[in-house]
C-alpha cells in the first residue's frame, strides 16, 4: 500500500485517500491532481504528441478518476488504476482522431551544453517513438512502458494477440532504423 505525504496530514495511505475521494472531498481531489498530474501527463505524452491535446486528455482522465472513484475496488495500486484510466483516455482520444493524424516533421532544437548524454539519447528515442504510426506506437508503449502482455493489448485495442506481437516487432525495427539513421546522419 502506497503512503502519500501531505503537508497538512503527514501521512495517508491509499485507502484513506480513496475514502476521502469517495466522500467527494475537494481538498483531496485537488491534492490527488497535484500529486499525480505530472506523472500522468508523462503517460499521456507517450501516446499523444501534442502537449495541449495531452493536457486535455489528462483533464478528462482526472474527471473520470473523480467521477468513477466508486469503481476502484482497492485491488492493485491506486496509481496503477489512475494510469489505466489515462491510457484508456488516450486510446479513446486517438480513436476519435484517427483520421486526422499528421506526422510532424522532426525539427532540430538546439541542445544546451549542460544537458547530459543520457537526456539527449532519451530525446532521440522519444522522437523515434513519436514518428511511429499510431497503431505501432500504441502497442510499443503498452508493451514496453506500461508492461502489458500482448493478450491484454489485443483486448484493449480490439486486435489479435498475433497482430499485437507483429506491431511490436515492426515498431522495434522502425525505432532501431530511425536511431541508426540519426547516428549516421550526425556521426554520433
Amino acid at each position: 500500500m502506497k503512503v502519500i505525504k501531505l503537508h497538512k496530514n503527514p501521512v495517508l495511505n491509499d485507502r484513506q485517500v480513496v475514502k476521502k475521494l469517495k466522500a467527494e472531498n475537494r481538498e483531496m481531489q485537488h491534492f490527488v491532481y497535484q500529486y499525480y498530474a505530472p506523472k500522468m501527463l508523462s503517460v499521456c505524452r507517450q501516446y499523444i504528441k501534442d502537449l495541449q491535446h495531452a493536457e486535455d486528455v489528462l483533464l478528462n482522465g482526472f474527471l473520470k478518476v473523480f467521477t468513477k472513484i466508486n469503481t476502484y475496488n482497492q485491488k492493485g495500486s491506486f496509481e496503477g488504476w489512475i494510469r489505466k484510466i489515462m491510457i484508456n483516455e488516450c486510446i479513446s482520444y486517438l480513436r476519435i482522431k484517427k483520421n486526422t493524424f499528421i506526422t510532424d516533421e522532426f525539427k532540430d532544437k538546439p541542445i544546451a551544453e549542460e544537458e547530459t548524454q543520457k537526456r539527449i539519447n532519451t530525446d532521440k528515442i522519444q522522437v523515434a517513438i513519436d514518428a511511429l504510426k499510431p497503431e505501432l506506437r500504441f502497442v510499443f508503449n503498452l508493451f514496453v512502458i506500461e508492461e502489458y502482455k500482448h493478450k491484454e493489448i489485443a483486448e484493449i485495442l480490439n486486435i489479435t494477440e498475433n497482430a499485437s506481437k507483429l506491431r511490436y516487432r515492426k515498431a522495434k525495427q522502425q525505432i532501431k532504423k530511425s536511431l541508426k539513421n540519426k547516428k549516421s546522419q550526425y556521426g554520433k
